[in-house]
């Protein structure tokens, strides 16, 4: 089992530049507690991100770093020129001495792309274009295109990452019937479903990955990512946790409130006890945290725990008590 962090660095106050510094410090920490990577997610327009330009954040975290592994969960690919795209993630992993994890994603709010005057319609198509001609300006010296969204002739390639023939790849899973084609391509995922839900979803996945010959020790890594809330007393911890989650669920419904609409399939619970009940938030103290984990990771079948360590108004203090108790108590247990 790995743990990582999943981040949307939603606002948590008026003064950005703060948080940004206190996020870093934290970044530390979470380096010196022994995670595996730092994911950090991309949105437009919203409270919920206050990082739109992953690859900028990214490249302080590279700076503050030395072991710790990080990367965008997910690019919007589809709001990118594929040929800065290829430089920035190239300019990150030599920065990083090849500690990038490269996700991918089309984006999943349609009045975020369409800010950017993208067709969300177009989104599965243009994807899979601006992917394939990354994937190849990763890994080819020259790069030559012909396509619905993009042509390129005979493009020189004078970037080159440090990891071949690219860095690994991430992809947010939202339905099993994806677990197929991701196993195909040999994807490490991040599932958006409650525990059994990815139980169902890994089940599947290890059973396609098995089917075209590979072993369990090579198997990608299969993520479900939590808000985690660690504490002295199960009392302190969930008093700070609800304070925090409304702020930020506020934060993720943001644009689809102001679009009169709810969010796609519900899947996150607005009220912050079905989110406790759910799984969907893990707050208490450490071994409250660390039962429900075992309980929740052995239902899901992951290999990788992620965790939201820091949301909403959760002050640095707060965060740091969570990621001591959690690398001190929680992680060497499980």
């Amino acid at each position: 089992m790995k743990f990582g962090v999943f981040d949307h660095l939603d606002r948590a106050g008026p003064d950005l530049g703060r948080q940004f510094e206190d996020r870093l410090r934290l970044i530390e920490l979470y380096e010196q507690s022994g995670f595996h990577a730092y994911h950090l997610a991309e949105h437009h327009a919203t409270p919920l991100g206050m990082a739109p330009s992953p690859s900028v954040f990214l490249a302080a975290v590279a700076q503050r770093t030395t072991t710790l592994r990080f990367g965008p969960l997910v690019y919007t690919l589809n709001l990118y020129h594929p040929l800065r795209l290829i430089d920035e993630i190239c300019m990150l992993d030599q920065m990083s001495g090849g500690r990038l994890e490269l996700g991918v994603g089309r984006g999943i709010s349609p009045y975020e792309v369409g800010y950017y005057g993208v067709d969300p319609a177009t989104g599965p198509e243009r994807f899979a274009e601006m992917l394939s001609v990354i994937l190849n300006g990763l890994t080819e010296k020259r790069l030559s295109h012909a396509g619905k969204y993009f042509s390129f002739d005979d493009v020189p390639m004078e970037m080159q990452p440090v990891q071949r023939p690219h860095p690994p790849l991430w992809y947010g899973a939202n339905s099993l019937e994806s677990a197929d084609r991701l196993a195909e391509q040999g994807l490490n995922v991040v599932v958006g479903m409650n525990a059994k839900g990815v139980g169902a979803f890994a089940a599947r996945y290890r059973a396609a990955w098995a089917n075209l010959g590979h072993d369990e020790a090579s198997l990608p890594l299969i993520g479900l990512s939590r808000h985690i809330v660690v504490g002295d007393t199960d009392r302190a911890a969930q008093a700070a946790a609800r304070r925090a989650y409304a702020l930020w669920y506020d934060a993720l419904i943001h644009l689809w409130r102001a679009h009169g609409v709810g969010l796609p399939r519900q899947m996150i619970p607005a009220e912050f006890e079905d989110a406790l009940d759910g799984g969907y938030i893990v707050a208490g103290s450490a071994a409250t945290v660390r039962d429900r984990l075992r309980r929740d990771n052995a239902v899901a079948g992951i290999n990788y725990c992620l965790c939201r360590l820091a949301f909403g108004d959760l002050s640095f203090e707060e965060s740091r008590r969570s990621v001591d108790l959690l690398a001190r108590e929680v992680m060497p247990a499980l």
